[in-house]
């Protein structure tokens, strides 16, 4: 029996066991498998792992407004075997599978209170994948590409990999966790890399977009320009007896990265080579850089290897940093994401993280930075446009729209109706590229242009005056209109603060996605407003 986690607060899309094989027959362009990494489970959630999980969050939303809920999976989940993780359970006084369960819980727990709408979380310990894992194993071996060698060579504990020393800093030093390594010398078993070294150089010349941004493109062509050495996928049970066995030699578990790669499609109904071949060309994964050599080298080999096509994007997000320092649990730099969430309020912290950095980049993180963000576009600009046309709709037309949207002759009128028409086109495109902050500053511009249409049509002197009422209906339709094309738009990004907006607006989800002029109609009537983003008057840490 399965033991996946299908998520309970995500829209009802097919579970695990209702779905139907023939969903992946559908033509790739209608069918889209995305999925974070499998995270370590050798401590709690930080703000980094926020990062990933957030952008990936937004894409998803994006992709089912689009494709529809039936045609999205969403995969996220825990990576529980091997040495980092057992070193944390003995640190902890427990066993290694009690460690993950807890671990595992607290991520769950973790991506409910930031609303995350994945539709699987995969555990590494779960039966279904350990099987789907030891058939691949199988295949590898079975046809000539896993075999047994002595070896000596320099591992890190915290990438669970051997490094070559042109790899390492000077001094045998991890460039990613900082750390010495260890040298260790033993019999293992390898994969064959440099035999698939051809063909996936081949693959990514030939598929520009393949791994994205293009800088991490190049940074993999470059790993891909010398031979590669054989990849260790075991690890031997005398010195590491948590991972799945080998179906080959009991003796051995295997190596926890060839394990946590497959979870990104065991969590699939069927696992038969026809069903993988279907759903891999359209799978879309979100990683760190740190990651990237795993994911662009080790993980299409072992496709490969076992005959299965490879996935159609890697997108790499870059480090989220505070204050300098590379956010981190083993570096000891972590921001726990559910206190911001608890502090400041759903969709804070992710629409931070959307706006303020360039996917793909690093950026650097402080509190002072997420409330100045939060006071300038969330309380002044968002909060404020929302009140005051929510306001005047109250006050001078008992919350009735008495005027038809986008019906004024003024120039002013349509300027206005221009922009909001276009918005849904101009942030399509922007998403689909992985430029989450300039489909986040397209929105705002449109929040922009709003605000200034109020000043340059003064509705709050023209009421003033009864025979200027129709003007100010006109006025106030057309920022309604606008504001249900806003809040509409936003819902990828900021789902509960799309969902309140439209709730003041009284407007239903046909409605909502409706375009510009064809959804609310005169008649209709708006709510009472209430604050959205109340200003924050302190400093961070005061």
């Amino acid at each position: 029996m399965s033991q996946y986690t299908v998520n309970p607060r995500t829209p009802k899309r097919l579970s695990r066991a209702a779905q139907s094989p023939a969903i992946l027959d559908l033509p790739m362009d209608t069918r889209i498998h995305i999925t974070t990494a499998i995270i370590y489970s050798n401590g709690p959630p930080h703000v980094g792992h926020a990062y990933e999980v957030l952008a990936t969050d937004a894409f998803a939303r994006f992709q089912r407004r689009k494709l529809g809920n039936a045609n999205v999976t969403f995969v996220t989940g825990t990576d529980e075997h091997g040495d980092k993780n057992k070193r944390a359970a003995e640190a902890a006084g427990l066993h290694p599978k009690a460690f993950a369960d807890k671990i595992s819980a607290l991520f769950r727990d973790g991506w409910a209170g930031l609303d995350i709408s994945y539709d699987f979380f995969v555990r590494t310990t779960d039966p279904a994948h350990q099987a789907l894992v030891q058939k691949m194993l199988a295949r590898s071996y079975e046809c000539g590409d896993i075999y047994f060698k002595d070896y000596e060579g320099l591992y890190c504990v915290g990438c669970e990999r051997f490094y070559t020393e042109k790899e390492l800093l000077p001094g045998n030093i991890c460039p990613v966790h900082n750390t010495p390594v260890e040298r260790i010398k033993e019999g293992n078993y390898f994969l064959k890399l440099e035999k698939y070294r051809a063909a996936i150089r081949a693959h990514i010349e030939k598929n520009p977009d393949f791994i994205r941004p293009e800088r991490y493109r190049n940074e993999a062509l470059r790993m891909l320009d010398d031979p590669l050495e054989d990849l260790c996928i075991s690890r031997p049970k005398a010195r590491l007896d948590w991972g799945i066995t080998l179906p080959f030699d009991d003796k051995y578990v295997t190596y926890v990265w060839y394990d946590a790669f497959w979870a990104y499609v065991s969590e699939l109904p069927d696992t038969s080579d026809a069903s993988l071949t279907a759903i891999l060309p359209v799978t879309q994964h979100f990683i760190g850089k740190d990651i990237l050599k795993t994911h662009a080298v080790y993980w299409p080999a072992m496709l490969l290897s076992v005959g299965l096509p490879l996935y159609r994007h890697l997108n790499v997000h870059g480090y989220l940093n505070f204050g300098g320092a590379k956010m981190s649990k083993s570096s000891g730099v972590i921001q726990d994401p559910i206190a911001y969430q608890q502090t400041l309020g759903p969709d804070v912290l992710r629409f931070f993280i959307l706006r303020e950095y360039t996917y793909g980049l690093d950026g650097d993180f402080t509190e002072q930075r997420v409330i100045d963000r939060y006071n300038s576009d969330l309380a002044n600009d968002l909060g404020n446009l929302t009140s005051r046309v929510l306001s005047m709709a109250a006050r001078y037309f008992q919350g009735a729209i008495t005027a038809t949207p986008g019906s004024g002759t003024d120039p002013i009128d349509a300027a206005l109706v221009g922009t909001f028409t276009a918005l849904p086109s101009r942030v399509a495109p922007l998403v689909e590229e992985l430029a989450f902050n300039r489909a986040l500053e397209a929105i705002w511009q449109a929040l922009d242009a709003a605000n200034k249409y109020i000043v340059a049509t003064s509705p709050f002197t023209l009421a003033k005056d009864p025979a200027q009422l129709p003007r100010v209906a006109q006025i106030l339709a057309n920022l309604v209109e606008g504001l249900r094309v806003v809040a509409d738009t936003l819902e990828p990004f900021m789902p509960i603060t799309s969902k309140k907006i439209l709730a003041l607006l009284n407007v239903d989800q046909e409605q909502a996605r409706a375009p510009y002029g064809k959804g609310i109609k005169p008649g209709h009537r708006v709510n009472p407003t209430t604050p959205l983003f109340p200003r924050i008057d302190k400093k961070a840490g005061s």
